[in-house]
């Protein structure tokens, strides 16, 4: 016959496991109601997408933590590509996405649901290998022209920021090395991981040191699955403390971090 602290152990911890599995079984229903954890990338950006070049293996936060939360939950992931994060957040607001990684802006979360911060990014500029801007402050001045992602919180963020400056919009990452080229574009400005990913196939391109801002980076769910937060707060917990997003940021090649909690 058992001692009684052991039987007493025993049951508590049976309680405790039988606890976890119905919270984990709430939240699978909550999180990926149609049987799968539909995850929504887009290219260019560690935040979300990104091909290694040695490996061809696709990696980014939003793929790895997915991935990993989808494993949890015990359904499959899957990837939904887009071209610009505005896209895939629109494709959650309309129900087609569950999950994703963003910059937790207050106009964002109108829209979409965030858990608690992922980690901090510094905002910045990207120059052309040939360009004469070497510090912040050459910047907002008439004539230069600063790309951004279209739809993105720069787009708003930067006519207020550099009023002698152009905006231009570009439609993704991409498409903004490719106006560097044909020299449509002076500067680039968004978070810093983006900026060298783009100066990795932008010889001698240079992302200025300095900062013009702050992104505060968060998981996305869709608005009315608020009853999931508390699953999800303890996975970013789990995520930050056990060593999950500090091994998804280094498979992305995450540079640019201000701060990872």
């Amino acid at each position: 016959m058992c001692p009684p602290l052991v039987t007493m152990a025993v049951a508590t911890a049976m309680a405790a496991s039988a606890s976890a599995g119905a919270l984990a079984r709430e939240a699978r229903d909550i999180l990926a109601p149609k049987g799968r954890l539909r995850v929504g990338v887009y290219p260019g950006s560690p935040l979300s997408m990104v091909e290694d070049s040695r490996t061809g293996e696709i990696h980014g936060l939003s793929v790895d933590l997915g991935k990993q939360l989808a494993k949890r939950l015990d359904v499959p992931f899957e990837q939904i590509n887009y071209q610009r994060i505005a896209e895939v957040l629109a494709g959650m607001k309309a129900g087609d996405i569950d999950f994703t990684v963003s910059n937790a802006t207050p106009a964002r979360a109108a829209n979409v649901t965030f858990s608690q911060t992922l980690l901090s990014l510094e905002l910045g500029y990207l120059v052309a290998a040939a360009s004469p801007i070497a510090t912040i402050s050459d910047v907002n001045r008439p004539g230069i022209r600063v790309g951004v992602t279209q739809g993105s919180t720069s787009q708003g963020t930067i006519p207020n920021l550099l009023p002698n400056a152009t905006v231009v919009a570009a439609q993704n990452f991409m498409r903004a090395i490719e106006m560097f080229e044909r020299r449509e574009l002076d500067i680039f400005a968004t978070n810093k991981p983006t900026l060298f990913e783009m100066s990795d196939q932008m010889p001698g391109a240079r992302v200025l040191d300095g900062r013009w801002g702050v992104e505060y980076v968060a998981i996305a769910i869709p608005k009315g699955r608020e009853a999931a937060l508390e699953y999800l707060r303890r996975f970013v917990e789990e995520a930050q403390t056990g060593g999950l997003l500090a091994q998804a940021a280094e498979r992305a090649g995450l540079r640019g971090i201000l701060k990872m909690p």
